[in-house]
């Protein structure tokens, strides 16, 4: 009887300190919650309806001041959604944001694979491998422009590889220039799904894989039907995150290209650089810049929808192996 009224009060006492500890996260939880909402809304708010102001009214720099220009309500929307130009920005931005995490993905998961067992001198591979994404954007682009040159390195290492002269005209044509900045980008970026990659294959589970070798299942089918699957959730992050920076990539195609040749390389920010800063249409670049961001606002949340499906698939696995345990 007394050891059955201990025990109670055992699974009381700790039934008590779990909710107490479950409170204490969740108000530290809110509270750090509560002061980015504040820092956010006290520094963003009102730039945003600066903005939101601009996009109302037919404000330029060159006829008075801001607050006297002229209302003219959803016309500079209406403009901005009709523009051909933006259309043809958006599609080059996905068909960018698209190559160049495909191409950091598939690098750098290949070198996640060949690193993520220890091996001698490891230390050294994963200081070389950081170093791109570790380099300023500017500086990539500069040096870029030095390789890619038409007698430059790159085209004379290609020349001795075919044994016959190679002059692409990397810089200079129209063709060639949106995929010269993805490449760019792909050296510039492929650390970032490494580091993730590598976490990804750290943190797998030894059990299924050694039952699987016991089995004597081949490597080829270990990686396709143990490690992938167990790997999905993590490489849609990785694919999601990358995707979402490309989109915004500005600082290595404005240094080499200022959106040419032509219009070549006119990405969305590019191509509202260019209508803010160097045609000096405020208003319009403000009206552009919200039809964006409502942009991203919808492909953040298509993410943030799969990142949820993608992690209650992964639950149900871990459940139904506890079962199975069980």
């Amino acid at each position: 009887m007394a050891n059955s009224i201990t025990a109670e009060t055992s699974s009381e006492i700790t039934g008590g300190r779990q909710q107490v500890q479950a409170r204490a996260v969740k108000r530290f939880k809110w509270t750090i919650l509560s002061i980015l909402v504040v820092v956010l809304v006290a520094v963003l708010f009102p730039v945003l309806m600066l903005q939101l102001y601009f996009s109302f009214h037919g404000y330029s720099p060159y006829g008075g001041g801001w607050w006297d220009a002229e209302f003219v309500g959803l016309e500079l929307f209406q403009e901005v959604l009709t523009d051909p130009r933006l259309g043809w920005a958006i599609v080059r931005s996905i068909l960018f944001a698209l190559g160049s995490t495909i191409g950091c993905f598939l690098l750098g998961f290949g070198l996640a694979l060949l690193m993520y067992k220890p091996f001698k001198g490891q230390a050294f591979y994963y200081i070389v491998f950081i170093l791109p994404m570790l380099t300023v954007p500017i500086v990539i682009a500069y040096t870029g422009e030095m390789i890619l040159y038409q007698k430059g390195p790159l085209n004379d290492i290609l020349s001795m590889i075919f044994q016959r002269e190679v002059n692409i005209l990397w810089l200079a044509n129209a063709d060639t220039a949106l995929l010269t900045v993805m490449l760019m980008e792909i050296w510039n970026w492929v650390p970032f799904s490494f580091i993730i990659m590598m976490a990804g294959l750290a943190a797998l589970p030894d059990e299924p894989i050694e039952a699987a070798k016991i089995l004597g299942a081949s490597k080829w089918r270990i990686f396709v039907e143990i490690q992938l699957p167990l790997l999905r959730p993590v490489i849609i992050l990785a694919l999601i995150l990358r995707f979402l920076e490309a989109i915004a990539e500005f600082p290595k195609a404005w240094s080499l290209f200022q959106g040419g040749p032509g219009s070549a390389t006119e990405t969305i920010p590019t191509y509202l650089y260019i209508v803010t800063w160097q045609y000096f249409e405020i208003s319009r670049g403000a009206a552009m810049s919200y039809i964006v961001l409502i942009i991203m606002i919808a492909i953040v949340l298509l993410a943030i929808q799969i990142l949820k499906r993608e992690k209650s698939g992964l639950d149900k696995i871990y459940d139904s192996g506890k079962a199975t345990q069980g």
